[in-house]
């Protein structure tokens, strides 16, 4: 197959590149002229372009029927209303972009496979959320909704859409995980807040892998959780995070009042969060890799 992919420059691109190559299909990877290339294995190739600005790049989406969208800025800082703006327009102009161009492939075979976020949902405390639950209506919850609208535009020209709703991807070259476990390894780990708040998360090996199977199961369509079978407390995943590297946790928690100073808005994800389950993945048959947090962490750890 050939793929079209947008944001295929982060770590999580780089992965899921590195797993498509590897089964034998063809990778086109949108960049930006000024990100910093990395290596890209043999079936894979750079476009030069701005997925949010409309440009040449658009007349290349023709030539490929599956697409891949995951572009979109991190949230990880303080969200001042400049960094909203960016965060929302890095998601809804690519996504409203890359349909738009999509137009030329009515008629066609074409899947979609476009990212969203389990901020979808909103705030729930200790209640379980699958597909079936309805948006929040929050900052992040907003956007992914109008994310996951726009991607949906797509269906007018008869393309399979799916909406993959990302958990904290768990990964060893960055994201979120790389940022908690610089603290422990100067014994500076501890819990956020209560602890109480839910953990949705999900190893890289298997966010690329339920590409795969996604791209095998043509007939899932609509929202789809790419979250573990088994989310955990953000307490519990201090201490297994702590056991994993050998730096046990004896810090008091960081206090919701500190991170609410330190992070603004953004701290209501980390003292928030939700607890989210896969069920679209698990009627269907998917195998986690990687079910249990223990499990991911002594991988991604593993010497």
């Amino acid at each position: 197959m050939n793929i079209f992919m947008t944001g295929g420059s982060g770590f999580v691109g780089t992965t899921l590149t590195r797993e498509l190559t590897a089964r034998g299909h063809e990778v086109t990877v949108l960049s930006r002229p000024v990100e910093k290339r990395h290596t890209l294995p043999d079936g894979a190739s750079f476009l030069e372009g701005d997925p949010t600005d409309k440009g040449p790049w658009q007349e290349h989406v023709a030539d490929h029927d599956i697409f891949i969208n995951l572009a979109g800025a991190s949230i990880f800082s303080k969200w001042t209303d400049e960094k909203k703006k960016e965060i929302r327009e890095s998601r809804i102009l690519t996504t409203r972009n890359l349909v738009e161009a999509m137009s030329a492939r009515q008629g066609k075979e074409t899947h979609l496979l476009s990212t969203s976020a389990v901020g979808f949902y909103g705030y729930h405390g200790d209640e379980f959320l699958d597909e079936s639950s309805l948006a929040g209506t929050d900052f992040l919850a907003t956007i992914a909704a109008d994310w996951e609208a726009t991607a949906l535009g797509a269906e007018q020209f008869g393309v399979r859409v799916v909406l993959c709703r990302f958990g904290i991807v768990l990964g060893k070259r960055g994201g979120a995980l790389e940022k908690m476990s610089s603290a422990f390894k100067y014994w500076m780990g501890s819990p956020l807040g209560s602890g109480k708040q839910w953990v949705s998360w999900i190893h890289e090996q298997d966010l690329a892998r339920i590409f795969l199977f996604l791209l095998d199961h043509k007939d899932l369509k609509g929202p789809v959780n790419f979250t573990a079978p088994e989310p955990v407390r953000n307490r519990e995943m201090t201490e297994i995070l702590g056991r994993t590297l050998e730096k046990p946790t004896f810090l008091p928690p960081v206090t919701p009042f500190f991170i609410k100073m330190i992070l603004g808005e953004f701290g209501d994800v980390l003292l928030k969060g939700q607890r989210v389950i896969p069920d679209m993945l698990l009627r269907n048959g998917y195998e986690f890799l990687f079910p249990t947090m223990e499990a991911a962490l002594k991988d991604l750890f593993r010497k």
